[in-house]
């Protein structure tokens, strides 16, 4: 006799979901791989999905949904299931995120987690979590959703100009996350400037931070750590790192000029006729 695995619906999101979808399937008397036919994939995801060792994805559940009629039940309960994969540190603040009015962002390492294709976040990614890609990497694509709400935030991201030569990935993937910026050149909420070499010493030589502002609430600091981030509303570091980045955004080139030399790199270091140097 096989044993079944039970869950515990309230041990967390991932079990909720599979304690759900077992429940609703068992229910309209379909075995595993009847619903996987319904569903369009095989019955051991069915069975890994409900016993909580496979992260379904937002097409899952969106099937699921139209499978058991649930009127997008499911497709609501994906976010959390999404988010709960993220490490436990960085939970709270991508549920700030997810609320903020205005976000700034400087990135001295790789592009911003918001503005990441699925590819260079997979090989990002895979440097901590090689165990984890496919499920980090969904978490991570869920938290660019935000950029997809009908009052969405404004984003501005100031990069460094490492970020664009550090090759992540390979040439292929670099080429077309730098399109995903350059894509961003006519979008109004989303601002992109390109800090250069030449500015030399700055206001954020001690690494990468974000700033999230909001309607009602007070504004937010973030910077990531090996094993925690640093999240604080202190008034004093807020106005300082305020300043720090209207510094940076000052000395950084401007939004036009920015996606000209993202192109520029683009093409010249990782494009079909790539060559070693970048003026």
């Amino acid at each position: 006799m096989v044993h079944v695995r039970e869950l515990d619906p309230s041990a967390s999101p991932l079990d909720y979901f599979g304690y759900e979808c077992r429940r609703l399937r068992e229910a309209a008397g379909l075995t595993q791989e009847a619903l996987g036919k319904i569903l369009y994939c095989t019955g051991s995801l069915i069975g890994q999905i409900e016993t909580a060792q496979k992260v379904p994805t937002r097409n899952f559940a969106e099937r699921l949904d139209a499978a058991f009629m649930t009127d997008g039940v499911f497709s609501r309960m994906i976010g959390m299931v999404l988010r709960s994969q993220l490490p436990n540190w960085f939970q709270p603040y991508a549920e700030m995120e997810a609320k903020a009015a205005f976000i700034s962002t400087y990135q001295c390492q790789v592009v911003h987690g918001l503005l990441q294709t699925p590819e260079y976040a997979a090989a990002v990614l895979a440097v901590d979590y090689p165990d984890k890609i496919e499920e980090m990497v969904a978490a991570r694509m869920e938290r660019q959703r935000i950029l997809e709400k009908k009052q969405q935030p404004a984003v501005w991201v100031v990069l460094d100009e490492a970020v664009l030569l550090r090759e992540i990935g390979g040439r292929e993937v670099m080429r077309k996350q730098l399109a995903r910026l350059v894509n961003y050149r006519d979008n109004p909420w989303v601002n992109i400037q390109v800090l250069p070499f030449s500015m030399g010493a700055h206001a954020a030589t001690m690494g990468s931070f974000n700033l999230l502002r909001f309607d009602d609430d007070p504004d937010i600091y973030y910077s990531d750590g090996y094993d925690q981030g640093h999240m604080t509303a202190n008034p004093d570091v807020i106005k300082e790192r305020s300043v720090g980045y209207a510094r940076l955004q000052a000395g950084a080139l401007s939004v036009e000029d920015s996606a000209d030399l993202i192109a520029r790199v683009m093409e010249e270091r990782y494009g079909d006729r790539a060559t070693d140097d970048v003026a």
